[in-house]
């Protein structure tokens, strides 16, 4: 097929009505399309990174299959290299050895200019954690729409506002500040405190006001409540109106300026080596020094801006591939041998790819002038800065959709593109991207071959089976369901959360994909909450059902 062909074929994709019954969508038909499945998989697919290595590239399974009657209702098919494909009875999804695949994630950049009303901290950044406090009294910690404060009600005295997020190593950071009081008596200094372990062992680019008017940059080290003086202050300018301090860190060098808002960004005031302290969090430190008479004042941060990579990113390597049939299976036969032949060779997107190109990073793409994959936020926000829930697939799209059973969802205004809750990416993935039924809210629809709108109703009501339901997970496959009662505020005992099982990470950790808050969208990153099955965290102990699809 040539390109015009592909281009047909992306725009008979509907965009507004029903799913078709399909056991492969419209993005893995073009990706085939033109012999460029191996274009679109390089270009498009996180962690096929093997490319050049022809040993990567499977050989089609021409010799004879063993099929074996397994535990759990399911079918074993082998071949001479080993298990080649896992069946189950009443499920769609199998699990097919393909070329070995890695998975991982790095932080989301992101901006927070504190457009939100929050007391009694600084509440959630949008997408780069939960902003935590240190000294003084929660009083102290709020924000104002446009500023993060910071009050000032004592001198001598530090207070540290910073984001929960110990494993950042390499940065570039930026903070625009300001005091609303001129100092007087003693400075009055804001830093850009980074490889911050805790209030007594941190890393800080200071910026001084003094009461002369003149403005200075240091860059200080304290550990164990011992400041060290990395370099001498230098004077970058004069007055309190809003300043920017930018940080960048790769390994133990450390880059330093200061500048005026509005004027041009001059080039780094200091270079600083020290490897004392290693990952850490980024954030916020504001003291008024001894003898300063500029008491009770504020200081004020209205945007704080990052980009950064985690030390040791979760990274999940097999060569597992997870397909759909286009009906349940219900035992072994000539065409289901076939399909699963051409399965091992196939490496069109399943439905590990679909979820990668919805996390941090993944490209735009799109489908009849629609975007239908590319990375994904979680919902627009509240007026406290939290997500507001409720993105489903054709939210993110930008379109309306009729479900089979005549219910009608409107086109969403645009604060609702490029969003997924948690099962918004389920159904994107596996309802509009794989084909499964869809309904809404139509409960006398939920038959069993259909992916109901909300968790709660797709733990117990959904197509497939359940395989684990007493939140366990011995069985678990690659690409089975996880669901969780995870929200202690709202009904308990209630399903609430839902992502897609991707397998075990470098630690041998049961790592799973689901859109969260925290985040911004969909993650297998342990921001906000590990991603992991096993362990300690609020997933684990909250695990409820696997559903197999």
């Amino acid at each position: 097929m040539n390109r015009r062909s592909a281009l047909a074929a992306f725009a008979a994709v509907p965009l507004a009505g029903s799913v078709p019954a399909r056991a492969e969508g419209p993005v893995a038909a073009a990706a085939a399309a033109e012999g460029g499945a191996m274009t679109f998989a390089r270009h498009r697919i996180p962690g096929l990174i093997a490319f050049g290595d022809a040993e990567w590239f499977p050989d089609p399974v021409r010799g004879p299959l063993t099929v074996e009657a397994l535990p759990g209702g399911r079918t074993g098919v082998s071949d001479a290299k080993g298990t080649l494909a896992v069946l189950t009875a009443g499920a769609r999804t199998v699990a097919v050895r393909g070329p070995r695949r890695s998975f991982s994630e790095q932080k989301r950049p992101f901006s927070d200019v504190f457009d939100r009303t929050v007391g009694g901290g600084w509440g959630m950044s949008p997408g780069g954690g939960t902003w935590t406090t240190a000294n003084g009294e929660p009083a102290n910690y709020s924000v104002q729409p446009g500023s993060g404060v910071i009050s000032l009600s004592q001198n001598n005295s530090s207070y540290f506002v910073t984001l929960n997020d110990p494993a950042i190593g390499d940065f570039d950071a930026t903070a625009t500040v300001a005091l609303d009081t001129a100092p007087a008596g003693a400075d009055t200094s804001i830093a850009l405190t980074f490889g911050h372990q805790n209030f007594d062992n941190h890393y800080r680019a200071r910026l001084a006001f003094s009461p002369s008017g003149s403005v200075r940059l240091s860059v200080e080290r304290e550990q164990a409540d011992l400041v060290t003086t990395l370099a001498s202050a230098i004077e970058v300018g004069a007055g309190t109106g809003r300043w920017r301090v930018r940080v960048a860190r790769s390994g133990s060098t450390s880059q330093v300026k200061a500048w005026r808002d509005g004027a041009a960004e001059p080039g780094w005031t200091h270079v600083v080596q020290d490897p004392t302290f290693g990952a850490g969090r980024l954030g916020i430190r504001a003291i008024a020094s001894k003898g300063s008479t500029a008491v009770p004042s504020r200081a004020l941060v209205h945007q704080f801006a990052a980009t950064g990579t985690w030390t040791r990113p979760p990274v999940v390597t097999h060569d597992t591939w997870v397909r759909l049939l286009p009906a349940p299976f219900q035992g072994w036969n000539t065409e289901t041998d076939v399909r699963v032949r051409a399965w091992a060779t196939d490496v069109s997107p399943d439905v590990l790819a679909y979820c990668a190109m919805l996390q941090t990073g993944a490209a735009p793409y799109h489908e009849g002038g629609v975007q239908v994959l590319g990375e994904s936020g979680y919902g627009p926000l509240n007026p406290d800065g939290t997500r507001v829930e409720g993105a489903d697939f054709h939210e993110y799209m930008g379109i309306e959709w009729t479900f089979p059973g005549g219910e009608h969802k409107p086109a969403p205004s645009s604060r609702w593109h490029r969003t997924l809750d948690c099962s918004g990416m389920v159904r994107m993935v596996f309802g509009y991207h794989l084909g499964v039924p869809m309904v809404y809210d139509d409960t006398a629809g939920f038959d069993g071959t259909v992916l109901p709108r909300r968790s709660r109703d797709i733990g117990p009501s959904g197509p497939g089976v359940i395989v684990h339901g007493d939140g366990t997970f011995a069985d678990i496959q690659v690409g089975d369901l996880v669901l969780f009662d995870a929200d202690e505020e709202v009904v308990t005992g209630r399903l609430d959360h839902v992502g897609v099982y991707v397998g075990r990470d470098q630690d041998g950790r049961y790592r799973f994909v689901s859109s969260r808050k925290t985040v911004n969208g969909p993650t297998i990153s342990d921001l906000g909450g590990a991603s992991t099955l096993d362990g300690t965290g609020t997933y684990a102990r909250s695990l409820r059902l696997v559903r197999r699809i």
